[in-house]
């Protein structure tokens, strides 16, 4: 039974806020679920139930929450100075900290960073960055960035554009002129009759016949995600990221790596660039960078485009709250948290291992899942109809959907991509909150795969 006060917020709610990503029609009939507070890897709900927070948030909330640190940290600087732009020759000690600690933590050949709100404006950014480095190389005809189907890069133009998510691209007229996308490596969902290494080595050659095809004087870039988040957790085959290497060492072209979602220690390392040996000229951050707690993003700049940058005069582009001082401090303590507490080998040593292989242990053999994939502190659950075939459910029966809400029900938060149910929780959670997580999720797929089966009955 709702709360009268539950009610009321509902109201307010649809009466007044535009959700992101969601369908305002659907939440009339449903109503929002209000979230009052949290702390470590919980969230309560304005009915009082206690969820176990399996996304942190939307990917971000890397050290939990209830941080008395970060917000004793964020009350001194609003009240020392809580605002002063970028601009025209002017910084301020925490941008200019925190861009320093950027650069120590980051691959040795990337020593400056360029602030943004988010990792949506970060894509901007790049787009922005990577024409002008052409433009100053002499080069103006280098235009054309490569993407891949299915990525996520943002909501904003040019990021729902680098992104290659065809509903996106139908509201909108999208994608821009100059941004083109390849293959997925997705050997689970599109591989089938080739190994995984074979499929990992076809997808990453797509790059190179691209590029050949435009030619390598058009192309500006290839921008990709280390692993894709939003398109359902679609891990490479251990052959790609070495293929793509090859190609992009032997073509004269900027590679961007977005690392909204991989960065600050998600896969064991700080980044992704780390863990699978790459070296991009770009790094796109945010989400971990603040943990959540402040809006912010970032692009890691490579000494190459650097040097260039110090060429070309002014760059014209930029955001009001480019290093905001309020979340570059917040973003400094969260990081001076994840070293005081070691978090980064944590993951790599202890609770990543042990969430892979409980979820395998556990899940794999469940009569819905397809496939278990993840690394790190990242994971997907696929569902399928047949397992030995790959048979998809019918998009119509929302499986996904049905999941992600039995799994609600169940006191844990998973997002439903479709129908692969994805996980990415703080990563200060414990052992004995994992096996909550993974006796929550078994609860869950019971009651999906029951829900099913009656559907068919």
């Amino acid at each position: 039974m709702k709360s009268q006060q539950t009610q009321g917020w509902q109201a307010k709610d649809h009466a007044h806020h535009l959700h992101p990503f969601t369908d305002p029609k659907a939440l009339k009939q449903a109503g929002g679920r209000v979230i009052t507070r949290a702390d470590g890897v919980y969230i309560w709900d304005s009915q009082g139930n206690q969820i176990l927070d399996g996304m942190a948030g939307l990917w971000c909330v890397n050290m939990g929450y209830g941080l008395r640190s970060i917000a004793d940290v964020a009350a001194h600087q609003l009240l020392e100075l809580p605002y002063y732009n970028s601009f025209f020759q002017c910084s301020h000690p925490p941008a200019i900290e925190l861009a320093a600690e950027i650069a120590a933590l980051a691959p040795p050949h990337m020593n400056k960073v360029f602030f943004t709100g988010s990792g949506s404006e970060a894509n901007d950014t790049n787009l922005r960055l990577v024409r002008h480095y052409w433009d100053i190389q002499g080069k103006p005809e280098k235009k054309t960035i490569i993407s891949r189907h299915n990525a996520y890069h943002g909501s904003t133009v040019a990021g729902a554009s680098l992104g290659g998510m065809s509903g996106m691209h139908a509201q909108g007229d999208l994608p821009i002129p100059g941004i083109v996308h390849i293959a997925q490596p997705y050997w689970y969902g599109e591989g089938q009759g080739l190994s995984a290494e074979e499929f990992g080595i076809r997808c990453a050659r797509e790059l190179e016949s691209k590029i050949l095809e435009l030619g390598e004087d058009k192309v500006a870039a290839f921008i990709a995600e280390p692993i894709q988040g939003a398109g359902g957790v679609i891990v490479p085959p251990d052959s790609y990221w070495p293929e793509i290497k090859k190609i992009l060492a032997k073509y004269d072209i900027l590679f961007i790596l977005d690392e909204v979602i991989t960065g600050f220690g998600r896969t064991g390392c700080y980044f992704a660039a780390e863990y699978y040996d790459l070296e991009p000229d770009l790094i796109t951050i945010a989400k971990g960078m603040t943990s959540g707690y402040a809006p912010m993003g970032g692009v890691i700049v490579s000494d190459k485009v650097a040097d260039a940058l110090d060429k070309g005069g002014e760059f014209a582009h930029g955001y009001t709250y480019s290093g905001h001082p309020l979340s570059a401090a917040v973003a400094l303590e969260n990081l001076r948290l994840m070293k005081q507490e070691n978090i980064v080998a944590k993951v790599a040593e202890e609770t990543a291992p042990y969430l892979q292989q409980r979820l395998r242990e556990v899940l794999a053999q469940h009569p819905l899942v397809g496939e278990v994939r993840g690394v790190g502190m990242v994971a997907a659950l696929e569902l399928v109809a047949d397992k030995a075939s790959h048979q998809r459910f019918a998009a119509e029966l929302g499986v996904g959907t049905q999941c992600r809400e039995h799994s609600i029900a169940s006191g844990l938060v998973m997002r439903a991509v479709g129908d692969t149910m994805i996980i990415a929780p703080p990563l200060v959670i414990t052992q004995a909150q994992i096996d909550e997580l993974v006796t929550k999720a078994k609860q869950a797929l019971d009651m999906t795969y029951a829900s099913v089966r009656k559907s068919n009955d």
